[in-house]
C-alpha cells in the first residue's frame, strides 16, 4: 500500500516557542524527525503555517507544505496538507513534529496495522515501566489508554486508568500492565477527512485530548503496542532530556 508521513509543525507553541527550530546537537528538531522517517516512508512532509520552518526544512533538502494557521490540531493541518499535496496515498501517517527518536518499529506498527482491511484508524502506546514509578505513571502530559481484547482503544485519559481497587496505588505497577499513549497516528484517507471534519465532543473537550471525539463518534482505534519508548519535547526539560540521550548512545 502507498504511504504518505505529514509531519506537522507550528512555531507558536504554548510551552515552548519555536520548538521545531530549536537545534538538538547539530540538527533542528524538525530536521531529526524528517530524516527519521523519510528513511521508512516513500514520501514525507512537513506541514507548517510559518515561513522560518518553511525555510528551515527547504535548507536541509526535506520536502513541505505551507497550511492555515486555523487549525485545532495537527490532525486537521495533516488533512489540509493531504489535500494541497494531492498524492494518491493508501495510508496517511500522522508524525508529530517533537518526535526527533522515532523509531523505525513505530512506523512499520502503524503501517501493518492496516493488513487488516477492518483498521481504519491506528495509534501506538507502550507499557509504563515498573522502573519508571508511581510519577511517571500518574504525570497528566503521558495521557493513558484502555485496550479491549481485540486491541482497540476502551478510553484515553490524562488520569491514570484503570483504577485498582484494594490495592495500594504505590503497588499499582506491580499488579497490572498501564499503557502510556504515544502521540503517532496512521489513517486511511477518507477516514482522515471524516474525522477532521467532526465537532469537538465533550469527552474531548474535558481532557484535551482529539482522540476522544473520534471514539464519541463511534469511530474504532487500533492500538498497536510498541516496546520502544520515546523522547517528545514538549518543554525546555525535555531538550536536556534528549540532549543527555545523544550523549549517552554516542
Amino acid at each position: 500500500m502507498r504511504s504518505i508521513a505529514i509531519i506537522p509543525a507550528r512555531y507558536a507553541s504554548t510551552r515552548f516557542p519555536a520548538k521545531p527550530l530549536v537545534k538538538l546537537g547539530d540538527k533542528y528538531i524538525i530536521q531529526h524527525v524528517y530524516e527519521r522517517v523519510a528513511e521508512c516512508v516513500e514520501m514525507t512532509y512537513v506541514a507548517t503555517d510559518d515561513e522560518r520552518i518553511y525555510n528551515a526544512v527547504k535548507s536541509f533538502g526535506g520536502n513541505v507544505v505551507m497550511t492555515s494557521s486555523e487549525h485545532r490540531c495537527g490532525t486537521d493541518r495533516c488533512c489540509e496538507a493531504l489535500e494541497n499535496i494531492g498524492y494518491d496515498a493508501d495510508i496517511v501517517i500522522n508524525i508529530q513534529g517533537d518526535e526527533p527518536f522515532v523509531q523505525r518499529e513505530h512506523i512499520e506498527l502503524l503501517k501493518s496495522s492496516f493488513d487488516s482491511k477492518e483498521t481504519d484508524i491506528v495509534t501506538l502506546a507502550v507499557p509504563f515501566s515498573v522502573e519508571g514509578g508511581l510519577e511517571a505513571l500518574e504525570n497528566p502530559n503521558s495521557p493513558k489508554v484502555v485496550i479491549d481484547e481485540s486491541s482497540h482503544a476502551l478510553y484515553f485519559s490524562r488520569s491514570v486508568i484503570p483504577y485498582i481497587r484494594g490495592v495500594e496505588r504505590t503497588e499499582w505497577l506491580n499488579h497490572h500492565t498501564f499503557y502510556k499513549h504515544i502521540g503517532m497516528y496512521a489513517f486511511r484517507p477518507n477516514v482522515l477527512k471524516e474525522i477532521t471534519s467532526l465537532p469537538q465532543t465533550p469527552l474531548e473537550k474535558l481532557e484535551s485530548l482529539e482522540q476522544l471525539r473520534w471514539i464519541e463518534s463511534g469511530y474504532k482505534v487500533k492500538i498497536g503496542i510498541s516496546s520502544h519508548e520515546t523522547i517528545g519535547i514538549d518543554t525546555p526539560e525535555d531538550l536536556e532530556r534528549a540532549e543527555q540521550y545523544i550523549k549517552n548512545i554516542k
